[in-house]
């Protein structure tokens, strides 16, 4: 790798990969990250473990150049550098996988490749490097594909396959696993530790602890912008990992077990059918659901087997011709858009936070008033046609549902880009769930979400249920699902299963389900 130019200061005796020392980034008053120290060894995974909103994202942003700290130094490989752009920091080695992706969707794999790499190469010389090295790193992607019909989980192996070709000597992935399923985990794990054998170093950013402990060599832990300790992540439990995130005990969650479906049939889908949208979508066989009050449906299911496009069918977002197919309280739905749903009392949370469940450039109240100025009345009629905003009613929500949440932000009403991740998704949930609708959906509802927030969020979603609501989750942590849910369904190649009462189903006949097996061949029984 290249060095860059301007280091006026002399080299370092260490021997670490990387040093980062008193780094501190402000914004306005706000202090990111606090006279932050850690190093990285060569060959080494290096956890960095904090709260949403610790400061993890900035730090990172730093190291990979897309941000400049205010004061400390960054040394790579014993000399001080200054890492101007994301460009001088791939010339240095240093490569990122953003928990954001940020890739365009119209272009192809192998051309949102392109644009990352330096040299000249022909498209088909990027689509056999990168088909070789997904396939080499069990991380199967087809470059031809077009990255707006891929799943969720398809596009993060897309960035993880870009990063590895350019060969970095550190790799930071910011929550890498949040959309892959367990077995597209365990392939990953397998990739990284082949990566530390060369001698390459990681930077490892995830709230799933368990798998920390599994992976990683020593752990950084931050909170409110500073580090407050560092340990071994496999002498730890992850509820001790999880306590020293938040400086306290994390809560438990609470929820009835037996059957607390109601009388009242609030959702209903009867044999729907859809063709693929595009070459690269999944088409939907035979769907039908009953959802009754007072019952929370967890969905299972690998990436790219009809979720999205059973989220779409629920949400409104794809109309049917047949009315009736679809009800929510009895009324018929199916030719309805999304506003019209949410009138019903409907409510809805898309899996990918920035650009279809909020406007990046957009402030968070803005986005309260794009999702809910259907169902809500956050406007008034004035003189003739002109209709004015509530902006005071505006934020007054949008200040109770961050309470509510614990969203951390850098002020009262910020643009939703300024949030990190795992804040954006509270904000997200909350904004769904401060309505207490009597019908919700919700994909991927923990995405990138620490420990106590995902506690929150799933303690939340429950309550909701026992509240007399249906709740549908779809979501890829099986973990997430047992907790939660009363009826399991597994969605596979386009189908749904018949749900099966939680407490009658193993995490065994759930990965049946999931490789396609019928409910009679998987040996469970159904729950109705």
């Amino acid at each position: 790798m290249g060095t860059l130019s301007g280091k006026q200061e002399t080299s370092s005796n260490s021997n670490f990969m990387l040093e980062v020392r008193e780094i501190t980034k402000k914004f306005g008053d706000l202090v990111a990250n606090d006279k932050v120290d850690f190093t990285i060894g060569a060959g080494e995974i290096h956890a960095l473990l904090g709260e949403n909103g610790a400061g993890k994202s900035t730090l990172v942003k730093m190291l990979y150049g897309s941000l400049q700290p205010n004061s400390g130094k960054i040394v790579w490989k014993g000399k001080p550098v200054q890492i101007s752009s994301p460009s001088a920091a791939r010339h240095l080695g240093i490569g990122m996988v953003f928990q954001h992706f940020s890739l365009f969707d119209s272009l192809s794999v192998a051309d949102n490749i392109a644009l990352s790499l330096d040299g000249e190469f022909t498209s088909r010389e990027i689509a056999e490097k990168a088909q070789e090295l997904s396939h080499s790193y069990g991380l199967p992607l087809n470059p031809d594909s077009i990255v707006g019909d891929l799943s969720v989980g398809e596009r993060q192996r897309v960035e993880i396959v870009r990063c590895l070709l350019q060969n970095p000597d550190l790799i930071i992935l910011d929550e890498p696993t949040s959309v892959l399923t367990p077995q597209e985990a365990d392939n990953l794990f397998v990739t990284l530790e082949r990566l530390k054998s060369e001698g390459r170093s990681i930077l490892y950013i995830s709230h799933r602890l368990d798998e920390v402990r599994r992976l990683c060599d020593r752990a950084t832990v931050l909170r409110h912008g500073k580090v407050v300790g560092e340990c071994d992540p496999s002498k730890e439990t992850a509820s001790s990992l999880a306590n020293m995130m938040v400086g306290g005990e994390v809560e438990d969650i609470k929820r009835q077990s037996g059957n607390a479906r109601g009388e009242e049939k609030l959702l209903v889908l009867k044999d729907i059918s859809l063709a693929a949208a595009t070459p690269f979508a999944m088409a939907l066989k035979n769907i039908s659901l009953e959802m009754y009050a007072g019952q929370l449906l967890g969905i299972a299911g690998v990436a790219g087997n009809g979720q999205s496009e059973f989220f779409d069918l629920i949400s409104g977002e794809i109309t049917i011709p047949d009315n009736e197919k679809i009800t929510m309280r009895g009324q018929p739905v199916g030719e309805l858009d999304i506003n019209d749903r949410r009138k019903l009392g409907a409510a809805f949370v898309p899996e990918e936070r920035l650009g279809h469940s909020a406007v990046p450039d957009l402030t968070l109240s803005e986005n309260l008033l794009l999702a809910r100025h259907a169902s809500d009345n956050y406007a008034y009629t004035g003189l003739g046609p002109v209709q004015y905003i509530r902006k005071d009613a505006l934020l007054q929500a949008t200040k109770r549902i961050s309470e509510a949440m614990d969203v951390r932000k850098s002020g009262d009403n910020p643009a939703a880009s300024s949030l990190s991740g795992g804040n954006l998704q509270k904000f997200i949930m909350g904004r769904e769930l401060d309505r207490q609708p009597s019908i919700m959906v919700v994909n991927q509802p923990t995405w990138g979400v620490d420990a106590g927030a995902a506690a929150r969020v799933r303690q939340a979603l429950i309550d909701l249920a026992r509240s007399g609501s249906c709740v549908v989750v779809i979501s890829q942590d099986l973990d997430e699902i047992f907790e939660i849910s009363d009826v399991i369904s597994v969605m596979s190649d386009g189908h749904l299963s018949e749900p099966i009462d939680a407490e009658k189903i193993t995490r065994e006949e759930i990965g049946l389900l999931m490789g396609g097996m019928a409910d009679d061949e998987a040996g469970v029984a159904n729950a109705h």
